[in-house]
């Protein structure tokens, strides 16, 4: 059986109770495809070619950044460490931080190089130093973005250089740019560094939102002939945080302006709220056969939905939960679902989790549970 429970969520703010209103369409984007996302939710508020298969230029950095990043936090490689220099890194079309074969570069400094100066260069060399070569970096790549759900990435090198294996759509980009911002906060403040300076050569940082709006703090800018000019930026506001993916613009310029335009589409006319916080009891479920007959449930991670704006009072949750719940169960183990409507319209759903673990009650406590159950 199910036992269903139906919970009007509350707002949490004045603001938010406000009476909607129609929500106007999504500006007119000049761009092969472009996403932008609600960070905390997850969810699209709106995009254009989604899951169609584009060049990442540039882009790819972002795979690189976390692959590094990974690998300094296992420990693999140090912020301090020198890499030597390959003919092959020196040697590196497009974009570069102009290192040198005759002297050793610490791994910050190819990471600044990497993601301000956008050096293909030192992609290479943290490439060759994490894995030992290019190839062998990129099946890191491809593994850790089939880990990360990005189903329709593939990479067969960490710059971003053209080849026919090598694309992604933006939906995955979307993924793999919430995923740095998520699990490598320490590292994340460097995408927002507006220039770098190494062998006496100072560049800036290609994305002109870090001018243009004090709110954007990262991530990268992607260009090639064939993938026009791109942009992966994110915004914050408080506790609010939209990303977006643009590919395809006409111009430097443009990819700027195109991408300013949906992510400020995204904040003037959609609200972002918490329905539950981490760890926050939202029922209590009854088990059976434990040393205790009831269990406190929740979720993991702080809950939000993306929303129109005026439009939270209309959101409603209902809880089914398993039953019936038997134990041994274990804290974080699922035990149900929460169904979350907009207006009486299918909104969203979300795995509810055990708070708490429940042992097994002595022989006797089943004995009598498993007797009221047969009877029930």
């Amino acid at each position: 059986m199910k036992s269903i429970l139906a919970l009007l969520i509350l707002l949490f703010s004045t603001s938010l109770a406000a009476r909607p209103f129609e929500i106007p369409p999504p500006p007119l984007v000049e761009a092969k495809a472009y996403m932008v996302i609600d960070f905390n939710s997850g969810q699209v508020i709106e995009s254009r070619n989604p899951d169609e298969r584009i060049e990442p230029a540039s882009l790819t950095k972002l795979m690189t950044s976390y692959i590094t990043f990974s690998a300094l936090r296992q420990k693999l490689i140090t912020l301090n460490q020198s890499i030597p220099v390959s003919e092959r890194a020196w040697r590196a079309e497009g974009s570069r931080m102009f290192i040198d074969p005759k002297n050793p570069v610490t791994v910050d400094a190819l990471i600044h190089g990497m993601i301000v100066q956008s050096g293909n260069d030192a992609c290479i060399a943290l490439a060759e130093g994490i894995a030992g070569s290019e190839e062998a970096f990129a099946g890191m790549m491809n593994h850790e973005a089939q880990r990360l759900g990005m189903k329709n990435t593939h990479f067969v090198n960490a710059t971003g250089l053209p080849n026919p294996e090598h694309y992604t759509t933006v939906h995955d980009l979307a993924i793999l740019a919430s995923a740095i911002i998520r699990d490598f906060p320490e590292y994340y403040p460097i995408f927002s560094i507006k220039e770098y300076t190494w062998n006496r050569i100072t560049q800036p940082n290609r994305n002109r939102l870090l001018w243009m709006d004090p709110y954007v703090d990262g991530l990268k800018t992607g260009h090639t002939e064939e993938a026009g000019y791109c942009l992966v930026a994110s915004t914050k506001r408080g506790p609010r945080r939209l990303i977006s993916v643009l590919v395809g613009a006409h111009s430097d310029a443009g990819r700027a302006m195109e991408s300013l335009k949906i992510l400020n589409y995204a904040l003037q006319f959609y609200d972002s709220v918490r329905l539950y916080a981490k760890g926050q009891s939202v029922t209590t479920l009854r088990v059976w056969k434990g040393k205790q007959n009831t269990l406190k449930a929740g979720f993991a991670q702080d809950l939000y939905a993306a929303v129109p704006k005026g439009a939270a009072s209309g959101l409603k949750a209902t809880i089914e939960a398993q039953q019936p719940l038997i134990v041994p169960v274990v804290a974080g183990q699922k035990v149900g679902v929460v169904k979350v409507s907009l207006d009486g319209k299918k909104f969203s759903e979300y795995p509810l989790i055990a708070l708490e673990s429940v042992e097994r009650a002595n022989i006797f406590g089943r004995a009598w549970d498993s007797l009221t159950l047969l009877f029930n």
